[in-house]
């Protein structure tokens, strides 16, 4: 089962004790993935369309716990054997369609089905802990989220940009910036900083899905830390194992050149214990000098050693 699915499978297995709530939380699962059928005869019907057995329970308990309303379940599985399984709760008897919608808010004054399923500026999400339920029923019905392990990315799709909006601004009431982008016809309401993913995971009561991710999260940070510090030694040593060859070079060189009898006292002991100890650091070389250099005194004459080296290579007379 993948971390989405684990996450819905915690999530449809919660209830809120108040109806309120309830009622957000069926707004949100019904705004998503449902219908609203009007027969010609204005008969209403209501139903949801889901490929998650999770978020079918969810909605038939929800609906038999708010409304005490039976509900049509069926599957329609697709042509291939092992294709998808598409749930199907269905609330047929007008009576019942009627109330659902009507506490939901999607029917206006004149009895009308409005704003496409949406919830903008509706008194169902008024509390924050009904925006939490919303939230919620929105994930269960149209929400992902990858892998931890892999990257970080949450989403809901909507099917309008007034619902993505809708859901955008219930989620910036909890000081978390999610974004919309376009993908083909949908709307995708979506969140990519790991900090913020733990944010909406703690918004929508996800506490096992919290805890595994802030694990992940952990994990993924200490061994980032290690690889830059890895990283940062690696390269570290191959300066300074480049300087030292260079040094190397530079010290022979003169050395068969002019010859290290040409150098200032101070210059040939440099270079005699920088040929004997070629794969010593500045401090060590400091400390075998007589009397002790510190390691910018060393620094100091290792430079000056490296223009004499330069400026003897520039008066070599050019090789055929």
């Amino acid at each position: 089962m993948s971390f989405s699915s684990r996450t819905k499978d915690e999530l449809s297995r919660q209830f809120p004790a108040a109806r309120h709530c309830q009622i957000a939380e069926t707004a949100a699962i019904l705004s998503l993935c449902g219908r609203v059928k009007i027969s010609a005869l204005d008969h209403f019907s209501i139903e949801i369309q889901t490929e998650n057995v999770a978020v079918a329970r969810k909605y038939f308990t929800l609906l038999k716990k708010t409304f005490n309303i039976n509900t049509d379940v069926s599957i329609r599985q697709s042509g291939k054997l092992t294709g998808n399984r598409t749930y199907i709760v269905a609330v047929k008897e007008h009576e019942d369609a009627l109330r659902v919608l009507q506490a939901v808010k999607f029917l206006d004054a004149n009895g009308e089905v409005g704003e496409e399923l949406s919830l903008v500026k509706n008194m169902v999400v008024q509390n924050p802990c009904c925006r939490r339920a919303f939230v919620r029923g929105a994930f269960l019905a149209a929400g992902s989220i990858s892998d931890p392990e892999r990257f970080y990315h949450f989403e809901i799709v909507c099917g309008t940009m007034a619902k993505a909006r809708q859901l955008q601004g219930l989620i910036a009431a909890f000081d978390i910036d999610a974004k919309i982008v376009l993908r083909k016809k949908y709307y995708v309401v979506y969140i990519k900083e790991g900090s913020q993913i733990v944010d909406i995971l703690g918004v929508m009561e996800a506490s096992v899905a919290l805890m595994e991710l802030e694990n992940i999260r952990i994990l993924r940070e200490m061994r980032g830390n290690v690889n830059r510090k890895v990283n940062c030694e690696t390269a570290n040593i191959n300066k300074t194992v480049s300087a030292a060859v260079k040094q190397m070079e530079d010290i022979r060189y003169i050395r068969d050149t002019a010859g290290l009898e040409s150098l200032p006292e101070n210059l040939q002991e440099m270079a005699r214990v920088r040929l004997e100890r070629p794969e010593a650091t500045l401090k060590e070389l400091g400390e075998a000098l007589d009397p002790p250099v510190g390691k910018s005194g060393v620094n100091h004459r290792l430079r000056k050693l490296s223009l004499i080296a330069e400026d003897l290579r520039g008066k070599a007379p050019a090789s055929d």
